[in-house]
């Protein structure tokens, strides 16, 4: 083919894309629903919370119950010990493990309207609810948690860390040590003393699952410290996971991205929690429910048990 040949056809197709773009048809601009039910899309109710949050007082209710869920057996008569479990993904992955066989003991730091709450979703699936009060920055209370699970259920299969400080500062100057101290405690020091306390207890075909962060991957400039630790969490994960595998026991994190949760409205001023999570492709925080069956995946050895060290991101598209 000559080259004026060549010109020529290049034209035809660009003239035949630019035909094709002038007539296509409009994209749909709302956020994408693609799940069991329909889940809330931005904006959000404008609202700010104290720390540690309150599931009980958001005017959304995060979606945790997922009724669409059905379990088969694949932990049955496991033990699992949750951090953070009284609200949000914790709260999720305590119904979603408790419809799959497993009693639960769930660590929260001062939500006791949302633990209770917890503890009745659980008891509504026929499973038993150990609820511990405490702060997982105390290397003596994460012994004393696993060790009270234990002695109210005989065994420990599964740790899940995903107990988390996190509030947002727009300035590394402003970032004082006492909040850098506060988030590096709770959420690397929490998982490093839960994972130590428990692993004497743990044995082959057992699981810990830590929740990791999209931050923990992309960064983010306005959670300097929490997006440390959440890529020191990742580290860890794979770390400890090439350490106990010749103990037979498997250790994955789900890294989620925007979540629905008490944690975000307690971060976050009432005006950016109107538009959380719209920034994601699928344009909208997923809801616990969306993120809790990866935690069931990692738990499970019929699903899981050649996987470890790894890092699954949860983050409503790239």
């Amino acid at each position: 083919m000559s080259s004026k040949a060549t010109a020529q056809k290049q034209r035809e197709i660009q003239k035949e894309v630019e035909h094709a773009d002038r007539n296509a048809k409009p994209k749909p601009s709302g956020a994408m629903q693609a799940g069991a039910r329909r889940y809330p899309e931005p904006p959000l109710p404008k609202i700010h919370q104290d720390k540690p949050g309150s599931q009980a007082d958001l005017p959304l209710a995060p979606m945790c119950d997922a009724p669409f869920y059905k379990g088969s057996e694949k932990l049955m008569n496991k033990v699992a010990l949750i951090t953070g479990g009284d609200s949000g993904i914790g709260r999720s992955v305590a119904i979603l493990f408790a419809r799959e066989g497993a009693d639960i003991a769930i660590v929260h730091l001062d939500e006791a309207e949302d633990a209770e709450q917890t503890r009745a979703a659980i008891a509504k699936e026929g499973r038993k609810c150990l609820i511990i009060r405490g702060d997982v920055k105390d290397p003596a209370f994460c012994r004393t948690a696993v060790e009270k699970t234990v002695m109210q259920f005989g065994h420990l299969d599964i740790l899940v860390n995903n107990a988390a400080f996190q509030v947002h500062t727009q300035s590394i100057e402003n970032l004082r040590d006492e909040h850098f101290d506060e988030t590096l405690k709770t959420n690397l020091y929490g998982y490093f003393y839960m994972a130590k306390a428990a692993i004497s207890h743990l044995k082959n075909g057992s699981a810990i699952i830590n929740t990791g962060s999209v931050t923990g991957l992309d960064g983010s400039k306005d959670l300097l410290d929490y997006a440390m630790t959440k890529g020191g969490i990742h580290a860890f994960t794979r770390s400890l996971a090439a350490q106990l595998v010749p103990r037979g026991i498997r250790v994955n994190a789900v890294a989620p991205g925007p979540v629905w949760t008490p944690l975000n409205p307690s971060d976050k001023e009432a005006g950016d929690v109107e538009k959380f999570g719209s920034q994601t492709a699928m344009k909208r925080p997923a809801q616990p429910e969306e993120i809790a069956p990866a935690y069931v995946f990692f738990a499970s050895p019929q699903m899981s048990s050649y996987i470890t060290g790894e890092i699954l991101p949860i983050v409503g598209g790239y």
